[in-house]
């Protein structure tokens, strides 16, 4: 009787070593399958622990090369009028050529290369007080979602002057660097002097200031000429 005990014993020890090892078997498979997961899916393990893993580190960035600061070769005789035609009608402005002299000498230049028509006042800003229009932006032909931020190709050296921010003032936009406006430019639509000596005035309106406070966002530029008095 005791012998029997003994042999059902071994018995119940031997199942549940086969078990053991049954349930260790199992938990390795899933293991593997888990890897196989984390490679692409099962069954692609194999082929894809063979493939280089990209690494995740981004690149360095390159350091962004400024445009080149401009000066134009254009020689100012004193006497040009700006004279900008849109669909709400017409704008003329004198420049003040002896204060900003590579702004409007710029300006007048790609004046005279068509540069600016077409073009559309990309901004007005009226609320919540009349501040400015402003427009000379290449992307605003094809309303680019990137307007505002298109230029000539170059930056020109800032030129701060005395002239005050008044209703009917045209003055070249830039952004936080000083040395980098490039066409685009705004009119102001009324006294602005918070602005004065940041940003370089290079005109006044001097007919159509009437049309300034009417223009609406999206008004196209028609074509901007130079006239000599």
């Amino acid at each position: 009787m005791r012998m029997r005990s003994k042999h059902l014993s071994l018995i119940v020890l031997a199942i549940i070593l086969v078990a053991s090892v049954v349930v260790l078997q199992g938990c390795s498979s899933g293991a593997d399958k888990t890897r196989d997961i984390s490679y692409g899916g099962s069954g692609e393990a194999e082929e894809s622990a063979q493939e280089p893993v990209e690494e995740s580190v981004e690149e360095p960035a390159i350091p962004f090369e400024e445009d080149p600061l401009y000066t134009p070769s254009y020689e100012i005789q004193g006497n040009e009028i700006a004279v900008i035609n849109t669909n709400r009608g017409v704008i003329k402005f004198e420049f003040f050529g002896e204060d900003a002299p590579n702004h409007v000498a710029a300006f007048i230049e790609l004046a005279q290369k068509g540069f600016y028509d077409g073009t559309k006042f990309h901004r007005v800003v009226r609320e919540p007080e009349p501040f400015v229009i402003q427009g000379g932006d290449p992307l605003s032909k094809t309303d680019d979602p990137m307007v505002g931020t298109g230029g000539p190709g170059y930056s020109l050296a800032a030129e701060f002057n005395e002239n005050k921010h008044l209703e009917g003032t045209v003055s070249m936009a830039r952004s936080q660097d000083p040395n980098s406006a490039g066409s685009q430019f705004y009119i102001c639509l009324a006294p602005l002097p918070f602005l004065d000596g940041q940003y370089t005035v290079f005109g006044q309106v001097t007919e159509g200031l009437d049309i300034v406070q009417a223009v609406m966002q999206g008004d196209v530029m028609e074509s901007v000429t130079i006239e000599t008095e």
